[in-house]
């Protein structure tokens, strides 16, 4: 468990009393520094609460007691130390006021800070007032440094007030300078003190003795007058006026610069600064205003940064602006938008970049509205405009290039920045996704008849030859072709989204692949994920009938693959084989894999590439099946059974084949056999792993596509048997009556398992941190595949109707006995369905009958489990229509049917869509998410409970009858330095139930041991975890499915459940206390389950693993004397 900082503060501060009692200077001044970086770690921590005293042992207020001692040695050091040591003070206070003004409420968090820690100010103001009276000019201005550091307090007082307003005037420029920011910092806090502060402004700009450096540091102030509008106001008109009425460039050019941030933060005065900046456009302006209006930011005299910021202040006022502009204004910004598209062809890149970004983000506002409104802006639509521009800094970056072989990082970081403005444009303009292909189409194409261009060169007897087939020229080439195929793929994806995937982007991508493959000079990891997007998922969207067979495409991608291995290039073939599976080549993927698995020589990359090995080849087995009549295409080829001799020597050892025929395949027996296999992966990957945790995404996914293939394969055991009976005699329905009831509840159970599986898929997604978009999309994709099936196979429970239909129902074990199976499953699909097709969403309340109520939670659905576009899943959403389609068909064909032949016409009907339903399914590409490969450590949580009672520090323990009380300490584990997320809430659930007494008592009762992580094992696992959700999301109060878990557990004396919410520091640790009701629970030791999340400051749910059991308490027996 983390030490917090109040529970180290005694130790900072004595550690920082011994160095700068020492001789040494240098210790000193280190100490002081070191000390600020404690503090600043110490404002990120939450008040100490009870909870956190009673941990760590602290008298309360203690920490408070040395945080005042630290800052006052602070202080005292400052009076009478050396330069340095008065330097080093006055850094550590700036730096602290720079991160509160990064952050929201920074306000809020240093009053907390100093006004919550420091008793005695006037201790600490007069210690640095010493030394403003004593002290030289540099030492005046570092205590008027201070003083705006500490505003929250100083500016209380008028002796400090009085101090900074009179050294405002002084004649030394430092100590003038040094009052200005004291003053800014004052501003902000104060109004009166602004006014006046303002007014001394205005004087001292009107003033011809004062000195420009004097001037540009006063323009500052004015970002600062931002306590409250009128103030604002006042400060920018007084700002316009000595703009107006100044000739000075450098001044203007602050003033502007200033005016524009306190116009940010007062949303109120934009409008008026646009007019301002407008109004200095004019040819009749001097040349030094419209410079200051960003009017000529192609003008070489103006310096690059200058430029850059001009241009980025543009960019705020813009987007600012354009949504409420009336129509009738819009025109003014013909002459802005001209500036840009000047300024986006300058060869300084930095200021190109910057003027694209600002033209990419206004194209989407203003192109809206020029669609709607009857004026343009430009010749051309500004979003396509805006590509050519791009596309021609990005030739203009590449072609010229006297040596193209050149690896300079920059170049690449350039070529990254423009093709991510090209994704931006295409997500927000899809219809322009053919354009964008075409010109990098013509781009590629450039490359790959470059080589002839430079052999032409080298024939007609150039003085320079190039060797275009150098090591650096293959680096420069692959480096820039990987990128600009992590923009087509991310370009696809975007279209994808929006449903813009037709025959002429597939057209173009072919086109594109084509190029590439004619050039004789790129390498074969190139070729062969160029050929892979051909096999993509999205281009797979396009009707089979309208592009080449897929099997004959992935043909020509093993050729390069082959190739590619033959070059012994491992690390690229395993990328290679990486991104195969991510786009579902599972053909590719696993002869890659195979090869590779023979190369390796340490025992745990041959069980990871086995256990690849073993999983693609389940999978590609499943491809084939949903594939079965296209097989002949692929297994007709000479080349490919020469391609796969050496693959299928080894599929012997790592699967079976389900059947031994080419006609049409046994289903059950290629899904049970895959499922077999996933098992196999899981196993091979166990030999390896010497931390439970390790591995633990791999092997939970593993285990969760083995139990969906599973539960399928069961389907079609059911469907099977129930083909061997014979329904064509009206007469025999009522002897095969039993059966058909048997076949249906076995269904409804296989429903049941599904819609767990599905949540499952939620919880594998919540539970990494991280995890990158398109993986969560993924699975989402799979849970949503569950949900369907799930639905599909729970069909007998939509017709009540049907004889002994009490009989067939399964309820859940979590669920009161008056809700049954089939709201449950409709409730899971609607949730998933609610915010892709809300037409399915209405149609699937028609199959319920009008008593039976839907609960209203599905809209809370973790942010991690939504999917966008209705087109990303556009084959599931088929099936799920005709599902629906055929069920309400079937519901109204059975209500004029008589009893004994309603059995037989729902089973025989429900079976034949549930088996139309996976072959469908079969037919889909199944990708694995690209999370998959990445092998880092698992972030997850660790749980440390204490007695509340602090003289029982031996074991936790309770009398009979009471509750247990406990301080808990929740803190994130594994988590990197990189680690970016901010964590705003903690929450934790403590399960405990009369059936976890312990037997044995040969561990000490509050040893909390490592946990065995295995969540795909766990029974509880998704039910607690769904509880934890629907109680953070507040749905336990607001709903009565959430409610129903909480009276349950209120009225179950067997168990007892503990929420509980922590405020986390910036290590991600909280503390809090919880009260356990085991006032039921017999004598005995019980260890209790808990279950944890997070949410995140973007508002995102995330489950976490525990990485520790939970702690251990004991029931005693009173002793009575």
């Amino acid at each position: 468990m983390y030490k917090v900082s109040a529970a180290c503060a005694m130790e900072w501060s004595f550690q920082l009393d011994k160095a700068l009692r020492s001789n040494n200077p240098a210790r000193a001044v280190e100490a002081i520094l070191q000390t600020g970086s404690r503090l600043e770690q110490w404002r990120q921590e939450p008040e100490a609460t009870k909870s956190v005293y009673s941990i760590f042992s602290l008298v309360p207020g203690e920490d408070r007691l040395f945080a005042n001692t630290i800052l006052l040695r602070l202080a005292q050091a400052f009076q009478s130390g050396d330069k340095n040591i008065k330097l080093s003070v006055v850094r550590i206070f700036l730096k602290n006021i720079r991160y509160d003004r990064r952050k929201k409420n920074r306000k809020q968090k240093r009053r907390a800070f100093l006004n919550g820690r420091v008793h005695n100010h006037e201790e600490l103001l007069r210690r640095v007032k010493d030394v403003f009276e004593a002290g030289d000019i540099e030492s005046r201005a570092m205590a008027l440094v201070l003083f705006g550091c500490w505003a929250d307090f100083a500016k209380d007082s008028a002796e400090i007030r009085y101090l900074v307003l009179s050294s405002m005037v002084s004649s030394y420029v430092s100590e003038v300078k040094a009052s200005l920011f004291a003053a800014g910092c004052f501003c902000e806090l104060a109004d009166d003190f602004a006014s006046v502060v303002l007014e001394m402004l205005v004087n001292m700009m009107a003033s011809l003795e004062t000195l420009p450096a004097v001037r540009l540091a006063g323009a500052s102030v004015f970002t600062r007058m931002v306590c409250s509008y009128s103030v604002s106001s006042r400060a920018y008109k007084t700002g316009v006026k000595l703009v107006s009425d100044s000739s000075d460039e450098n001044f203007i050019i602050a003033m502007l610069v200033s005016l524009s941030k306190l116009v940010s933060k007062s949303k109120g005065l934009i409008s008026e600064q646009v007019n301002l900046l407008l109004s200095c456009l004019g040819q009749e302006n001097t040349l030094q205003l419209r410079v200051t209006a960003l009017s000529i930011l192609d003008e070489s005299e103006l310096p690059s940064a200058m430029q850059c910021g001009a241009l980025q202040i543009l960019h705020k006022i813009l987007l600012y602006t354009l949504p409420n502009l009336p129509s009738f204004e819009m025109l003014e910004f013909a002459q802005p938008l001209a500036i840009l598209e000047n300024a986006s062809q300058s060869p300084i890149m930095s200021k190109s970049l910057a003027a694209l970004q600002v033209l990419t983000d206004v194209s989407t506002k203003l192109w809206a509205r020029t669609e709607s409104e009857p004026f343009a802006v430009c010749s051309s639509p500004l979003p396509s405009r805006v590509i050519s521009l791009i596309m021609a800094q990005l030739s203009s970056l590449i072609k010229p290039l006297p040596d193209p072989c050149q690896t300079n990082s920059r170049i690449f970081q350039e070529v990254k920045s423009l093709l991510n403005l090209i994704v931006q444009l295409v997500g927000g303009h899809p219809d322009l996704g053919v354009m964008v292909l075409d010109e990098i189409g013509s781009f590629i194409q450039y490359f790959a008849n470059l080589n002839e261009s430079f052999v032409a060169i080298r024939q007609i007897g150039s003085s320079e030859i190039l060797d275009f087939e150098g090591e650096k020229c293959k680096v420069f080439r692959s480096k820039l072709l990987f990128n600009i195929h992590r923009f087509v793929a991310a370009c696809l994806q975007n279209l994808n989204e929006a449903g813009a995937i037709t025959t002429n982007v597939f057209d173009k991508v072919r086109l594109m692949v084509e190029h590439l493959h004619h050039g004789r000079v790129f390498d074969c990891y190139t070729h062969t994920i160029y050929s892979l997007l051909l096999h993509s998922h999205l281009v797979g969207n396009i009707d089979i009938f309208c592009i080449e067979h897929p099997f004959k495409q992935e043909l020509a991608t093993l050729e390069r693959a082959s190739k590619l291995l033959s070059e012994k290039d491992n690390w690229h073939a395993y990328k290679a084989g990486i991104y195969a599976a991510c786009q579902g080549a599972w053909i590719t993927a696993t002869f890659i894999f195979t090869q590779l698995m023979t190369r390796v020589q340490s025992d745990s990359c041959y069980c990871w590439f086995k256990s690849l090995v073993q999983f693609s080849h389940s999978e590609a087995k499943v491809q084939f099946s949903g594939l079965a009549k296209q097989q002949s295409v692929l297994g007709g080829s000479l080349d490919m059974n020469e391609l796969l001799a050496s693959l299928k020597d080894n599929l012997g050892e790592v699967g079976q084949d389900a059947s031994g025929n080419n006609s049409e395949p046994n289903y059950r027996d290629v899904l049970l056999g895959a499922c077999h296999n996933q098992c196999s992966s899981i196993e091979t990957l166990e030999r390896v792993v010497i931390s439970r945790k390790a591995f633990c995404f791999q092997r939970w996914f593993f285990a969760l596509r083995s139990k969906f293939l599973g539960a399928a394969g069961q389907i079609l055991e059911v469907l099977d048997t129930s083909k061997e009976e014979n329904f064509s005699n009206i007469i025999e329905v009522k002897n095969s009556a039993l059966a058909n009831l048997k076949h249906l509840q076995k269904l409804t159970q296989l429903s049941f398992r599904l819609k767990r599986l599905a949540k499952e898929l939620d919880l594998i997604s919540s539970s990494f941190i991280g995890m990158d978009g398109e993986s969560s999309k993924i699975i989402a994709k799979l849970a949503l595949n569950c949900s369907v099936l799930a639905f599909t196979a729970g069909f007998p429970l939509f017709f009540p109707n049907i004889p002994d239909y009490k009989n067939s129902r399964t309820c859940d074990r979590e669920d009161s006995q008056q809700n049954y199976l089939s709201s449950m499953l409709l409730e899971d699909l609607l949730g998933r369905l609610l915010h892709i097709d809300r037409e399915i969403s209405i149609d699937l309340r028609l199959l319920l009958d009008n008593a039976v109520h839907i609960k209203k939670c599905f809209h809370r659905q973790s942010r991690n489990h939504t999917l966008k576009s209705g087109h990303e899943v556009r084959d599931i959403l088929n099936i799920i229509r005709n599902v629906i389609s055929t069920m309400v068909r079937l519901q109204s064909e059975t209500n004029r049917m008589q009893n004994e032949a309603i059995i037989f016409h729902v089973t025989k009907n429900g079976l034949e869509l549930l088996l139309d339903t996976i072959k469908k399914w079969l037919q889909m590409p199944f990708q694995i998410p690209k999370y998959f490969f990445k092998t880092r450590p698992l972030i997850g949580s660790e749980l440390f409970a204490f007695d509340t009672d602090t003289r029982n520090q031996i074991q936790i323990s309770v009398l009979p009858g009471f509750h247990l009380s406990l301080n808990l300490c929740l803190q994130l584990r594994n988590a990197s330095p990189e680690f970016s997320l901010q964590l705003t809430k903690l929450y934790c659930l403590l399960h405990c139930s009369v059936s976890f007494q312990r037997s044995s008592h040969s561990e000490r009762n509050n040893e909390q041991i490592e946990w065995d992580c295995q969540p795909w094992e766990s029974e509880d696992m998704v039910e607690m975890n769904e509880k934890l959700f629907y109680h953070v999301t507040e749905c336990a109060i607001k709903s009565s499915y959430g409610k129903r878990f909480r009276d349950n557990d209120m009225n179950d004396d067997q168990m007892a459940n503990g929420f509980v919410c922590f405020e986390p520091n910036g290590k991600g640790q909280g503390f809090s206390n919880c009260v356990l009701d085991v006032s039921h629970f017999p004598v005995g030791s019980y260890r209790v389950k808990w279950y944890s999340c997070c949410i995140d400051n973007h508002g995102s749910y995330w489950s976490l693993l525990p990485l520790n059991s939970g702690p251990v308490f004991t029931v005693q027996q009173s002793h009575v004397n």
